[in-house]
């Protein structure tokens, strides 16, 4: 079976310093795509063998659905070439509980659906926490995140389906029928508050380019990064704290058994549920 993985990015080192490691390990390296918007020196140092597409950094009006056709053409194409394309941001780790898996093969071998969806969890940096260093992986040092609908993305397709609006582009008529699987100790991971450090830079990178644009722009989390981040941690640190295997539960119960089908969109997407409950990760998180 032949899987490769796809991201696109702008300056997220730390973030895309994760991403090549993490998949790197488990797909090699020579399976990974990297789309630069932009020219940058950098992200060849940071994925050396994998593949850069680099693409121009000219007009950024409307550029977040200009960014989806071209990140899902990409996808498109490499599903002539590979079984599986693996599609997230460069914050984004799918992690599998290797107790149940030893590999994503082993694991996209248990379904005949089309394409693939992980409960969210979204790793946090909370008080206590030692700062990352450079060489460090997030979650061998990160124990705390919140369940969540927003990130239980779809994160795999076979063939050219299309990732949109944190779901699959089905067709108009295929919403009622589309299976939504979610298969058990598979995990949609966000890093992006997990290393305040690097959350401030990007942080600050994100508003400059909203800054740049005006009020043309209007990524959800681009514009007042600062406010995102902040109601983030606020919310995280107020929601209900349950032991892992109940907060899993409980996300399978909120989230699995409850998909957005929109037969107006043609999508079929996880609910929009921010803040399920907030766990502990186990022990396995950290060496994976």
């Amino acid at each position: 079976m032949k899987i490769c993985a796809i991201t696109m990015v702008y300056r997220d080192y730390w973030a895309l310093d994760q991403w090549y490691r993490h998949y790197a390990k488990y797909l090699g390296a020579e399976n990974l795509y990297v789309i630069s918007h932009g020219v940058d020196p950098e992200i060849a140092r940071i994925c050396p063998e994998a593949s850069i597409i680099n693409i121009p950094r000219e007009e950024l009006k409307n550029f977040d659905r200009v960014r989806l056709r071209v990140i899902n053409g990409i996808q498109s194409g490499l599903g002539n070439l590979y079984d599986w394309v693996i599609q997230t941001d460069a914050d984004e780790l799918v992690c599998f509980n290797p107790d149940t898996y030893s590999s994503f093969e082993e694991m996209f071998k248990t379904t005949k659906a089309p394409a693939l969806f992980a409960l969210g969890l979204n790793v946090a940096e909370v008080q206590g926490d030692t700062p990352l260093k450079p060489s460090d992986m997030a979650l061998g040092h990160r124990s705390t995140a919140c369940v969540t609908g927003n990130y239980s993305k779809a994160f795999a397709v076979r063939k050219s389906l299309p990732l949109r609006w944190h779901g699959v582009f089905c067709g108009y008529r295929k919403t009622d029928d589309f299976p939504f699987e979610m298969p058990d100790d598979v995990f949609y991971v966000h890093l992006k508050h997990a290393n305040l450090e690097a959350l401030a830079a990007s942080n600050a990178v994100r508003q400059s380019v909203a800054d740049s644009v005006g009020e043309d722009w209007n990524v959800n989390g681009w514009a007042k990064p600062d406010f995102h981040a902040e109601r983030f941690f606020r919310k995280t640190a107020a929601a209900k704290e349950l032991p892992w295997d109940e907060a899993v539960a409980l996300g399978y119960e909120q989230i699995r058994d409850n998909p957005v089908r929109d037969p107006k969109r043609g999508i079929i997407k996880p609910p929009f549920i921010n803040y399920v409950c907030r766990t502990t990760l186990p022990e396995w998180f950290r060496e994976i």
